[in-house]
């Protein structure tokens, strides 16, 4: 079966929509803002995605566009502003950001509550708690579709190749919360494929194409593959989706697998931020 994460996507965001919308008829309406440093042709890209996305679900937003020079003072004054502004629920900080400037520093500048990329400090420790706010979008996207698929969590055997801060360490806390067992793969393992093929559902996120063959998976696997590179002229993901789809019991493609599950969970959140907020006012 293959997981379509855009037909996902497109369930989150109407239920993310009527929540914005009985938000509206209240007198508020979410707003997230981004901030982009530079002109990254990529970064721009991922911005012009999110911002279609908040238009379809009734979310107001805007983009902050500084310069590559940009000093990380004023990047870090430019969020406290935001973090002031009433009207400004969310604040996503897009990455990465010019070498000469620290991401951790910036993203810690963020208003934990208005945090809905999950990447705050204290956003983390409570998700390493079990108490889950403010998470990882990717890592959120994929529980969602797992739950949606009726696949309970409590007990499999979950393998995570990558151990990324934005996927691979909120999404095994995130498993461990839910009674999992996870184990998290990296560059440093030795002998992948005998980790890789006790998986009943696998994650792959380390961003090396068609990492995971055939003979790495056992069958019945839910697959999970959110890496994405350029191979010429073709988008492709760390599986060899053609070689294992007959073998998995679902598997996200590359692209419209995991990437729109991302998009829309950050809608999700954007809601959730302003319906918080709300309620402390």
């Amino acid at each position: 079966m293959i997981i379509d994460g855009k037909s996902l996507a497109a369930q989150i965001e109407a239920e993310t929509k009527e929540q914005a919308n009985w938000l509206i008829d209240r007198g508020i309406r979410p707003g997230l803002a981004t901030i982009l440093v530079g002109s990254d042709p990529g970064s721009e890209m991922y911005i012009r995605i999110k911002h279609s996305a908040c238009n379809r679900v009734g979310i107001r937003s805007e983009n902050i566009v500084l310069p590559e020079d940009a000093s990380e003072e004023q990047l870090i004054r430019k969020i406290k502003e935001l973090n002031e502004r009433s009207d400004i629920h969310g604040i996503l900080l897009q990455l990465p950001l010019p070498k000469a400037l620290d991401s951790r520093r910036s993203m810690a500048t963020i208003d934990p509550g208005k945090d809905v990329d999950g990447f705050h400090p204290e956003n983390m420790g409570a998700l390493l708690l079990g108490t889950e706010r403010l998470v990882p979008c990717t890592a959120k996207g994929i529980i969602y579709a797992l739950e949606q698929l009726g696949v309970c969590l409590e007990g499999k055997e979950v393998v995570i190749v990558g151990h990324s801060n934005v996927v691979g360490k909120p999404l095994a806390a995130m498993m461990l919360n839910r009674n999992a067992t996870v184990q998290v793969c990296h560059i440093f393992t030795k002998d992948l494929p005998a980790h890789t093929k006790r998986a009943e559902i696998l994650v792959v996120a380390a961003g090396v194409p068609s990492l995971i063959k055939r003979g790495m998976v056992q069958e019945g696997v839910y697959i999970f593959d959110v890496g994405i590179s350029r191979t010429g002229n073709r988008t492709v993901g760390d599986v060899d989706f053609d070689s294992i789809k007959d073998l998995a019991a679902g598997i996200t493609p590359v692209p419209g697998g995991v990437g729109p599950l991302t998009v829309a969970m950050l809608m999700s959140q954007t809601v959730q931020a302003t319906e918080i907020q709300t309620r402390r006012q």
